[in-house]
């Protein structure tokens, strides 16, 4: 196909598809899914050979949380019945951490529900930080605790943070209907924040919110404009008790397209497969370690996800390697020009510089013929680790 030939040498040379094509990727059928596939893993093995990155979530704060995002189960007014409790002690957070990092992670995200963090926040996560790297050697830490105030990245990188996250969700034009009490440009702002902190920059997408295919690729070309170091790709939970619990709208097949139209648009960077990849690839996962090369590891904020050792599992039986804590995740080029650590040490789980949007129509939305009924019973809410008496899944 000579889309596809098109693309991938353009990612080799790390040259920005169109528009148009990264539109004509989604609108492939699930006939030629596999040379998708195929071609986006090209691109993916080129800078990142085949090791997957494991990272591992640790929910600070949960629940509670003043800001309305439609797709959140800690949103206000959140009627899900997830688990809600006010701010690990550092100890807490450290213990839970290393369940992950003994389980094979190599960077703990610290996440914490909230509009952003107060200064007392900080220290609070700042201590956290330092308990986690004093007890993990080597581990890389990357926070996400919302909207950050002048001064606060640079506090949470003197901490020893090596990143931060805040993702873009959705295109700039459809983002005022998902969320309300803050704007596309605040996050853009927090994002340029943590990188003028010298902290390295995490932010993606969700997919799945009902939007279209150009606003798909609208949001995927703000990321490469924005230039984070990881792009985490989060297919949505609709979680009973929120605005889109009815919002069933992927396919194992269209959940990969996506995928590769990211690995397309962002080739050298790390490409992190986050929330909902149970839910809605389900036995097709395997497939998109082809296209991703992170994952994270166990658990999610508010949801479950497979066990630790079925991802271990899974990451061997499809011939991968999990990259080890003395591997640096980044092609040389982005170490040199950006902020990851050389050796050892961002993410996202549910919780840019905007490049202009040119006038592209809508590529045409593939639709199954037959696409099997949306697995409700996947969606299962955390009841074990950070937070209560259960051991983590890790």
């Amino acid at each position: 196909m000579d889309l596809l030939n098109t693309l991938v040498d353009k990612g080799l040379r790390r040259e920005l598809p169109t528009r148009e094509e990264a539109l004509a990727v989604l609108a492939t059928t699930d006939d030629d899914l596999l040379e998708v596939v195929t071609a986006a893993g090209k691109v993916r093995r080129q800078w990142f050979g085949r090791r997957v990155k494991l990272n591992y979530l640790v929910n600070l704060k949960s629940g509670l949380c003043p800001e309305d995002c439609s797709y959140c189960s800690q949103r206000l007014g959140s009627k899900a019945e997830i688990l809600k409790y006010t701010w690990l002690k550092p100890d807490e957070a450290s213990k839970a951490a290393a369940a992950g990092v003994a389980g094979g992670a190599k960077r703990v995200c610290l996440v914490a529900s909230g509009r952003g963090p107060t200064d007392r926040d900080v220290d609070r996560v700042s201590q956290t930080i330092e308990a986690i790297k004093e007890q993990n050697e080597g581990v890389e830490v990357c926070a996400c605790l919302g909207l950050l105030s002048e001064g606060q990245a640079g506090r949470l990188r003197s901490a020893g943070a090596d990143a931060y996250n805040h993702n873009l969700n959705t295109s700039e034009g459809t983002y005022g209907d998902i969320t309300t009490t803050h704007t596309y440009a605040d996050r853009v702002e927090t994002v340029q924040q943590a990188q003028a902190a010298g902290l390295s920059a995490c932010s993606g997408l969700i997919a799945g919110m009902g939007e279209s295919d150009t606003d798909l690729v609208d949001v995927v070309f703000s990321l490469r404009e924005l230039d984070p170091d990881s792009v985490p790709v989060n297919f949505l939970i609709p979680f009973e008790g929120t605005p889109l619990a009815k919002e069933w709208n992927l396919t194992p097949q269209r959940c990969l397209r996506i995928l590769a139209m990211v690995r397309f648009v962002c080739p050298d960077v790390e490409v992190r497969l986050a929330g909902g990849r149970e839910v809605h690839l389900r036995s097709m996962q395997p497939l998109a370690l082809h296209l991703v090369n992170s994952i994270f590891l166990g658990d999610y904020l508010t949801s479950e996800g497979q066990a630790g050792q079925a991802d271990l599992d899974m990451i061997a039986d499809a011939g991968f390697e999990v990259e080890g804590a003395g591997t640096t995740t980044l092609p040389r080029h982005r170490r040199e020009a950006g902020t990851e650590p050389e050796a050892g040490g961002g993410c996202g789980g549910h919780s840019t510089g905007c490049a202009p949007c040119g006038d592209v129509a809508d590529g045409p939305t593939v639709v199954d013929a037959e696409a099997p009924a949306a697995r409700t019973d996947l969606v299962a809410v955390r009841r074990r680790g950070a937070g209560t008496d259960l051991a983590p899944n890790a």
